[in-house]
């Protein structure tokens, strides 16, 4: 019986390769039917500020894989980026980009490079929660919860399980986001002695890139927060030759969306030179997750033989060498002639007939008592000890000013003449009963309604407070950092 999926060409090259690689998948027997919606520039310029309109998302959301084709995004303000709402609206909650040479035939500096990124697809900064709070200071929500952990961490082991993978590598940066990056971390760590098989490491974030770029030979799979993973995956797919080459995945529990992470070359449409091979890498990737494994193989196998070959579009082409310069169709049509053939040199394509799927979250039982409020304050032209004093002064009775800190660094008490400060700074007020001289400070629970008793003390004096944040201990753990310096 044949599964039914979404279909959206859309702009650009878009059309043209997704008619390729739709006849590449005819040809190899795919028993797939296709819906075919409209989504991007033209549902853009009708109105519609997400590039979808409701009729597409009726489609979407009746099918349970996506095949889709580059979009443009008009130039201009009030446009929301597809890719964006179609991840969070949908739940795609793991973005997987496999990027690996293949070397001698396309030209590379790594010739042993077989990476496979898994992204946060949902959260960390992509949550998109910006705000201007003083004359100075903007700022951008970092959200990373355990959920989402779990199931992009649990997600890269069972991809690198189910794959016959060997090594996964977590990057963070948690040596200065302790709270988030270390949960990631953390979580990595403790979900990775379940696969006791499988080589793991943690690496920060820097060095990490760095060692990508330069010897991405010694990376098998990498598992890494939203903004990392989205760097770290064009990295990837640079370093194999050309972005034309790579397709990527995002997983979700119900519905599935797979594409090329190039974009629709506008400025080539039309000229049949676009080379189909991102596209049709992401459609072997749905063949997978659709557990048409056979088919998979067969047809990424025609694709290696292709390019041993030698049948090369323009952007892997090099003039002199032994390859043929080949259009979008021509190069769909060799790939068609090669169909139950295998690579000679390249290494043989052997999908899993069982392709790694999310589990579900259990919500731990931890105890969350409240130990405090950081108060962020606008406050231009100001001296930190002059600001402490007015704030200690509201706060008398209620609760006591632990420090201050203007950009995450403390400035009072005890601060330096020698640290620039802007208009923002976070004060941050505890129990009076509070242990603050030990390594480790104690902070016992407050009243609830003394965070907004307080607040209103504060704008009694005059003292403009334009976010706050409430301080908790969950399980007696601190879940708040410490000031720098504190």
């Amino acid at each position: 019986m044949n599964q039914r999926i979404t279909l959206a060409p859309g702009d650009g090259i878009g059309p043209e390769i997704t008619v390729a690689v739709r006849s590449i998948l005819d040809a190899a027997g795919c028993p797939i039917d296709y819906d075919e919606v409209e989504i991007g520039e033209k549902a853009y310029l009708a109105g519609h500020s997400s590039g979808i309109a409701p009729e597409a998302w009726e489609v979407l959301r009746r099918n349970p894989v996506l095949l889709k084709g580059p979009i443009t995004t008009p130039q201009g303000s009030g446009y929301k980026s597809l890719n964006v709402t179609l991840r969070k609206t949908l739940g795609l909650f793991a973005n997987v980009r496999p990027c690996r040479t293949y070397h001698p035939h396309v030209a590379t500096q790594h010739p042993g490079m077989d990476v496979v990124v898994v992204r946060e697809n949902e959260e960390d900064l992509y949550a998109g929660i910006e705000h201007r709070q003083t004359v100075d200071t903007f700022q951008c929500l970092k959200l990373v919860s355990i959920p989402g952990t779990e199931r992009i961490v649990r997600y890269a082991f069972e991809y690198a399980k189910a794959n016959g993978r060997r090594k996964v590598t977590c990057l963070v940066k948690d040596n200065i986001m302790k709270l988030t990056d270390g949960l990631f971390a953390e979580t990595f760590r403790r979900m990775g002695a379940e696969y006791p098989e499988l080589e793991q490491e943690v690496q920060i974030i820097d060095i990490g890139t760095a060692r990508v770029a330069t010897r991405p030979e010694r990376y098998d799979v990498i598992v890494t927060l939203n903004l990392y993973g989205d760097i770290i995956s064009d990295v990837t797919a640079e370093l194999t030759g050309s972005v034309g080459l790579a397709g990527s995945a995002n997983i979700g529990e119900r519905i599935s969306m797979f594409e090329a992470i190039h974009g629709s070359a506008p400025d080539i449409a039309g000229r049949d030179i676009a080379n189909p091979t991102a596209l049709l890498q992401s459609a072997v990737m749905m063949l997978v997750h659709l557990g048409l494994a056979e088919q998979a193989s067969a047809i990424q196998n025609a694709l290696l033989r292709t390019i041993e070959d030698g049948f090369h579009t323009a952007d892997i082409h090099r003039p002199g060498s032994d390859s043929q310069l080949v259009g979008t169709r021509a190069f769909a049509e060799a790939v068609v002639e090669r169909l139950g053939q295998r690579p000679v040199a390249l290494p043989v394509a052997e999908f899993p007939n069982a392709p790694a799927q999310p589990l579900p979250y259990r919500r731990p039982e931890v105890k969350r008592e409240l130990c405090g409020v950081d108060f962020f304050v606008c406050a231009a032209d100001s001296a930190p000890d002059e600001l402490a004093a007015r704030l200690q002064k509201a706060a008398e009775g209620r609760m006591r000013l632990k420090l201050v800190t203007n950009r995450g660094v403390k400035v009072w008490p005890e601060g330096f003449p020698e640290t620039f400060c802007t208009d923002h700074w976070r004060c941050r007020f505890v129990n009076p009963a509070a242990d603050t001289t030990s390594p480790e400070p104690s902070y016992p629970p407050v009243e609830a309604t003394l965070v907004p008793e307080l607040l209103a003390a504060l704008l009694d004096a005059g003292i403009e407070v334009v976010k706050s944040e409430n301080l908790y201990l969950f399980d007696g753990q601190r879940g708040f950092s410490l000031g720098q310096g504190e």
